[in-house]
């Protein structure tokens, strides 16, 4: 029976106020809050930079940049074609044509002159080759050119030719020149039409200003949005002024007031703390031995550490943190409601400074509950161990998908990369967790389901020494193994812990075989009848000390240790002391002490399982009840009387579970135990209308008589 459920030591609340105080120092420590980012302009952003919450907010940075851009669109502001200028060039043009005259007529100069003459002219720059075809050509040729000059001169001018547009408008002209002209003079007329020609709409700067001012004050502001979790600076990228900005409205460029930091730790802290306590005070079973204590909370704040140094800043590490391994742990070594606290707790820890907390909390949180529940129902076996790793994965992959195929800004890819991650982190967390099952078993002094199911195999040494050297008490051990994993399957204990348990209970016998009755050949002599009861009873008491010394001899783990030393309990060799008690003259000065095994009482459903089947066993051995009637009835006196003596007071068993051991015992004893009714030939056999009276069954300690 479950005894009353004992208070919280003081120990217990100080290794809690310890693990508060480091998960405390741990998120004041890896806090992003209180560290100021130096940040400048042309730094290289070392990570994904991911908005901590949703922000909107109008950029001076990008609107600047929008109304230089209209500005720029804008451009130059031109008055419009001015004819003056026109006018003004073809009168050059007229004054250069006139003073060429005057020197292609000039009577007293030579050749050689005139050409000095004409490159000496200010409007017209001209090669020495166009001089001499100038001063060679014929009156008639000359006429054509001055007149194709002056008419181009005056068509160009009439379009308008922009200051920046001036040399497009040049090679134009030679489209415009007549094609009777030859070569040469096609070649006069473009000299003559290009020095000449010259812009007639001209820049305004005034007007250009003022649209300029227009288009910047048409510009709308720009805003920028951010959800949380999106990505404000991606890694790699060349920081730039409109960074700078969004870093700084989220406040990552200057720490944030310290005291408001640490008052919000604080609360949260308040809120895991009140939520563990409470757990734990009503829960007291969770972690119940310093070991357990160290091991459970010292990886809470290990992983809590490096999960909060390693994913803030990161888009996809968080979905590769196995995180899920600690539920998986948990679920190994502890109980569910454990389980489920602690790692829950630390899910919590984890996501408060990460992007999207609540598909985190889902894919970290809940998605390894269903994993670690089907180990703690499958027994932690390898196969177990591979089921709960496919139900992680399909949990986790139902969790992003659940919730990035609805956000119309994840793409397949993101998607894709979100379920190839879903995928790695089942299996790592579930490797993790194997491994760090066997690490974490030597030094809390547990078994896992493998190294049961190693102790289990018959050609273990030391279940082959107890074969060798006392077979009937290897059979015994293997009826009682088969009856306690019955009941613990019916129960919710640990079946192949009670199994196995239950092989190396009895492995002291094999020390002195010949005094124990299932040893002793049917017709031999009773080893015990030339001995005094008291040393009757100290040679059976005496398997539970040689029984923890092979256990030693033979490192079977600790946790094996307590089956052989709880599986009496604190009982009497009963036979033995009421043999003494009618030897003695004086019946006071017999002890019962001096007949009690040691102990202590069993601890875990488990050994107290064990307890009841190894004496039903060993009841239905020696008494053999003929009906189904007789044999429950064996069952439920054996049972009680444990219950009456105390036995159970310090196993969690409840009434419910003792009526299920008794059904089970009952269903594997009637398959063992049964008998054929014999007839005499020719009768017909006939129901029996009331079972017939069970023999008395031995008191305690007779089956190790």
């Amino acid at each position: 029976m479950t005894a009353r459920t004992p208070r919280p030591s003081r120990s217990r609340w100080l290794w809690l106020l310890v693990w508060w105080g480091a998960v405390l120092g741990v998120l004041l420590v890896t806090s992003p809050r209180l560290q100021a980012i130096p940040w400048q302009l042309g730094d290289v952003a070392t990570t994904d930079i991911l908005a901590p919450y949703a922000l909107q907010f109008v950029s001076d940075v990008l609107t600047q940049q929008a109304q230089d851009d209209a500005a720029r669109a804008v451009g130059r502001v031109y008055d419009p074609l001015d004819p003056t200028i026109g006018r003004r060039q073809l009168e050059r043009l007229q004054a250069a044509l006139r003073y060429i005259d005057v020197v292609r007529q000039d009577p007293y100069a030579d050749i050689e002159a005139k050409t000095l003459d004409l490159l000496r002219m200010d409007d017209l720059s001209l090669t020495a080759d166009e001089a001499r075809q100038i001063l060679t050509l014929d009156p008639a040729s000359w006429a054509q050119v001055q007149r194709e000059a002056q008419r181009v001169l005056v068509e160009m001018m009439q379009t308008p030719i922009r200051d920046d547009r001036l040399d497009e408008a040049r090679r134009m002209v030679p489209a415009r020149i007549r094609f009777d002209l030859t070569p040469v003079q096609a070649r006069l007329v473009e000299t003559l039409v290009n020095a000449y020609l010259a812009p007639n709409v001209l820049y305004n700067p005034e007007r250009t200003a003022q649209a300029q001012a227009q288009a910047r004050a048409s510009v709308t502001p720009v805003s920028r949005a951010f959800r949380r979790g999106e990505i404000v600076v991606p890694r790699g990228k060349v920081l730039d002024a409109a960074d700078l900005e969004a870093l700084a409205h989220f406040g990552m460029l200057t720490p944030q007031r310290r005291g408001a930091v640490l008052a919000a730790y604080g609360a949260l802290m308040l809120l895991v703390g009140l939520v563990v306590a409470v757990f734990w005070k009503v829960w007291p079973q969770a972690l119940p031995d310093a070991r357990s204590r160290l091991a459970g909370l010292g990886g809470f704040v290990l992983l809590l550490a490096v999960a909060r140094l390693l994913l803030p800043g990161h888009v996809l590490r968080p979905y590769l943190f196995p995180l899920g391994l600690y539920a998986l742990v948990l679920a190994v070594f502890w109980d569910v409601p454990t389980t489920l606290v602690f790692s829950s707790a630390l899910a919590v820890l984890v996501a408060y400074d990460l992007a999207r907390p609540l598909e985190w909390l889902t894919f970290h949180g809940l998605a390894p509950w269903v994993a670690a529940l089907w180990l703690k129902y499958r027994g932690g076996r390898l196969s177990a161990f591979i089921q709960a790793g496919l139900l992680m994965m399909v949990s986790q992959l139902a969790t992003v998908t659940a919730f990035r195929l609805a956000d119309p800004s994840t793409d397949w890819v993101a998607l894709g990369s979100l379920w190839v991650a879903a995928v790695f982190n089942a299996g790592l967390s579930t490797s993790m967790a194997l491994l760090a099952q066997y690490l974490l078993a030597f030094g809390l002094g547990r078994v896992t389901p493998q190294h049961l199911l190693e102790l289990a195999r018959p050609d273990h040494p030391l279940l082959q020494y107890l074969l060798h050297r006392a077979p009937g008490t290897y059979q015994h051990s293997l009826l009682v193994a088969n009856l306690a994993e019955q009941a613990a399957e019916r129960v919710g204990a640990d079946p192949l812990l009670a199994r196995v348990g239950a092989l190396y209970h009895d492995v002291g016998k094999a020390e002195n075989p010949h005094y124990f009755i299932e040893n002793i050949p049917p017709g031999g002599p009773d080893p015990h009848a030339s001995l005094t009861p008291q040393q009757s009873s100290a040679i059976i008491r005496a398997h539970v000390t040689d029984g923890l010394r092979l256990a030693r001899e033979y490192r079977l783990p600790a946790r094996l240790h307590d089956f052989i030393a709880e599986h009496h309990g604190t009982t009497l060799t009963y036979y033995q002391y009421q043999q003494a008690l009618q030897q003695a003259e004086d019946p006071s000065q017999v002890h019962a002490d001096d007949f009690r095994y040691a102990g202590p009482r069993p601890q875990s459903a488990e050994t107290a399982i064990l307890m009841l089947a190894d004496g039903c066993e060993a009841r239905a051995r020696s008494q053999r009840p003929g009906t189904p009637e007789a044999l429950r009835a064996m069952v439920h006196d054996q049972i009680m009387r444990r219950l009456k003596q105390g036995q159970l007071d310090d196993a969690p068993l409840t009434l419910r579970d003792l009526a299920a051991i008794e059904d089970a015992f009952v269903d594997v004893l009637q398959g063992i135990y049964h008998q054929r009714l014999e007839y005499a030939e020719g009768a017909v056999p006939s129901r029996p209308t009331a079972p017939p009276p069970a023999p008395p069954g031995p008191e305690e300690g007779d089956h190790d008589r």
